[in-house]
């Protein structure tokens, strides 16, 4: 104790609490998308008294949110450096596709097991969705998927393991993400053949067998895995 009697010590003020809470929350969610967007390019320095500006913050909230961002894997801090958007390596990528193979796999497994009629008629939905983007001009670029309108986001969703949900869905998902805007902005990629793959995978999650969509989803990720290194490579 720090021999100040107790009934002395001044109480934070709840409202002073939530809006920093607040402020952080909103510089965190404009910071994740101008990473997303690629307005802010992999391995770019952050100035701290810039963004604070910019967002109309103190120093306070912006820590909070770059720290939430570190703790993402998209800013990386460095002593005397500072902090700088993580750089695209290969890597990263063969380690995060590692794991996303096994674990998204499991999630189809567990998909083919409990996937709900209604999971099922949105899953349907979606892939006509994608279709209809293809069929209509979008077949230079696979759909933009993100949150629900994102096939594997359904399917991690839709094995109802919640940590598996929260590994891959809010902690593995943003690096991902990354990855994923460097493929569509390379016009290196097969969407009609990564459409065909889904719907495969597709087809054995709703005919309940979770043996093959586990091997089909592993087999798709691996091939995006080696077109996304030969990306990175050349």
């Amino acid at each position: 104790m720090d021999g100040t009697p107790l009934s002395s010590h001044k109480h934070a003020d709840p409202s002073l609490e939530n809006s920093k809470q607040t402020a952080s929350a909103r510089i965190f969610n404009e910071l994740l998308q101008t990473i997303l967007s690629g307005q802010l390019v992999p391995g770019s320095k952050i100035n701290e008294a810039e963004l604070a500006a910019r967002h109309g913050c103190s120093r306070g909230p912006l820590r909070e949110a770059l720290q939430r961002l570190e703790g993402l894997h998209l800013v990386l801090r460095e002593a005397h450096v500072g902090a700088r958007v993580v750089s695209l390596s290969d890597q990263q990528l063969t380690e995060l596709y590692q794991i996303r193979e096994v674990l998204e796999g499991l999630a189809c497994r567990l998909a083919a097991q409990h996937m709900t009629e209604h999971a099922k008629d949105e899953l349907r939905t979606l892939l006509e969705t994608h279709r209809r983007y293809l069929e209509d001009g979008g077949h230079q670029k696979y759909y933009p998927q993100s949150g629900d309108l994102d096939f594997h986001y359904l399917l991690i969703r839709s094995s109802q393991n919640a940590l598996l949900l929260r590994q891959l869905g809010d902690e593995l998902y943003p690096l991902l993400q990354l990855y994923r805007r460097q493929f569509r902005d390379s016009g290196y990629q097969q969407p009609q053949l990564a459409f065909k793959e889904h719907l495969h995978i597709a087809e054995a999650i709703i005919e309940g067998d979770g043996e093959l969509a586990e091997i089909l989803m592993r087999k798709h990720i691996a091939r995006a895995r080696k077109r996304l290194k030969y990306i990175l490579t050349t």
